[in-house]
């Protein structure tokens, strides 16, 4: 993500790719196609620009496009609503030297409202799908992420390095490429981040999944979804997720985990909350034995 425009081309040309020529609204011209997708010349018909224009746009040179021809775009490729933000963000973004991380916090108050929440798991994410908070019950669904060293606390990094993910998710393929393209998405903003170029170095080195999907240069905004668990405790479950920006800082936030009411999944998660508070009273009777 050091290079914007090189990533605008990248996407570009694997939206293309994509595209169904069928459904562009092009005559057939009766060529054979040796790719798949649209072709260079197609899309530069279809958004309304010279060809050489939108071959140096997929070269990755230093064009910044208009907001007339990233609507163009838009159409053109039938981008979703990821697709045109990320889209844009690239455009918008600068060539940038790397930055040190910054290190995101919690708010005490958000902390002390993950906690009233004692029969839905609720998890925090910022930047680069870093886990920067979670609720007990959270952490027995999933995993106990304040356990991990500060630096492995990465959603992304858990589902696609740590084993223990493929087992707990019954749709772990899914749920492992959403978490790939949402950090794709993420990305687009923070091309100077250290921190990001170091944790997409780690996947690309350690995960023939990530580099796949990664390389696929989809992207993908979670907003809400459903989750299908194989817990080693209460079994299969499904729970889907809302998400809620904080205020103050819009990088963070807050997912929320439900089950349908009267449901095998309900009666499930409710057995795991009452086990993980039987888990911590025996806990805190050692403590106070202690």
């Amino acid at each position: 993500m050091s290079n914007p425009r090189r990533e605008l081309g990248e996407f570009l040309r694997s939206a293309r790719a994509r595209r169904d020529p069928d459904q562009s609204g092009l005559f057939p011209d009766g060529r054979v196609r040796r790719v798949a997708g649209l072709r260079r010349e197609e899309v530069a018909l279809l958004a309304g620009v010279s060809t050489d224009y939108y071959t140096r746009l997929e070269q990755g040179r230093d064009i910044t496009p208009s907001p007339q021809v990233l609507n163009a775009l838009v159409r053109a490729l039938d981008l979703d609503e990821a697709g045109q933000a990320y889209l844009r963000t690239l455009a918008d973004s600068a060539p940038a030297s790397h930055s040190r991380p910054v290190v995101q916090r919690v708010r005490p108050g958000v902390h002390r409202l993950l906690d009233t929440f004692r029969t839905q798991p609720a998890l925090i994410l910022g930047r680069r799908t870093d886990v920067l908070a979670s609720n007990r019950l959270a952490r027995a669904l999933f995993t106990d992420f304040e356990a991990m060293p500060a630096k492995d606390r990465n959603y992304a990094r858990w589902m696609l390095l740590d084993a223990q993910a493929r087992r707990v998710f019954a749709d772990w393929e899914d749920q492992a490429r959403n978490a790939v393209e949402a950090l794709r998405l993420d990305a687009a903003g923070n091309a100077a981040d250290a921190g990001l170029q170091r944790l997409v170095g780690e996947l690309t080195l350690e995960s023939p999944e990530f580099r796949h999907w990664w390389s696929a240069h989809r992207v993908h905004q979670r907003t809400h979804g459903t989750k299908h668990l194989n817990h080693p405790v209460v079994g299969e479950l499904s729970v889907e997720f809302e998400t809620f920006t904080l205020p103050g800082d819009p990088s963070q936030v807050l997912y929320l985990y439900t089950t349908e009411p009267g449901s095998d999944s309900d009666e499930r998660l409710s057995l795991l909350a009452s086990w993980t508070r039987n888990v911590a009273d025996m806990d805190d009777k050692r403590d106070v034995d202690a």
